[in-house]
């Protein structure tokens, strides 16, 4: 993934660990855990004691507003985010899978099957997976309400027991 090259950073407390949120001029472009699967090198480089990539900008409106909204939605408060995105960081069939994902509501599963066929791409349920698992933006694109097609919790990049959380919160489990 490529992300702009005018990304800025900053740091949010969540019940389930702390995230790494980054926005660009145009949205909210990452939102990971520390030890989520497909980080971006930069950000994997950073965690291990490099100097960060991208600047820290705790006051930028986007991450503060991106903040509020996650504390409201840990606290049961938000069912939805509303946050300008900026998902160019992945190709043109990843940014498909993952404005699909945003379709999903609050309280709701669908199955990878269901979701391939949703962005008309049926035989394609591997490659949906492998850009689910690549969502840069957790919590707020949720790539945690896609199951298995028998109900069962399969992978989620930041943890099954992350997944099994943001579900019991929402209500879906």
């Amino acid at each position: 993934m490529k992300f702009n090259a005018l990304m800025v950073q900053t740091r949010c407390p969540t019940p389930l660990g702390d995230l790494t949120l980054a926005a660009s001029p145009n949205g909210l472009a990452g939102a990971w855990f520390d030890d989520q699967r497909h980080l971006p090198a930069s950000l994997a480089a950073q965690l291990a004691g490099q100097s960060a990539l991208w600047p820290e900008q705790a006051t930028n409106p986007i991450l503060q507003e991106a903040i509020k909204q996650l504390t409201a939605y840990f606290a049961g408060q938000k069912n939805s985010f509303d946050l300008p995105l900026d998902l160019s960081a992945g190709s043109p069939f990843q940014q498909a899978v993952w404005r699909a994902l945003l379709t999903i509501p609050r309280g709701s599963t669908t199955s990878y099957g269901a979701l391939s066929a949703s962005i008309g791409r049926t035989s394609a349920v591997r490659a949906v997976g492998g850009a689910i698992g690549r969502n840069p933006i957790s919590i707020v694109v949720p790539c945690h309400r896609v199951i298995g097609i028998t109900g069962s919790l399969t992978g989620y990049a930041g943890g099954l027991h992350r997944k099994t959380a943001f579900l019991q919160l929402e209500g879906a489990l």
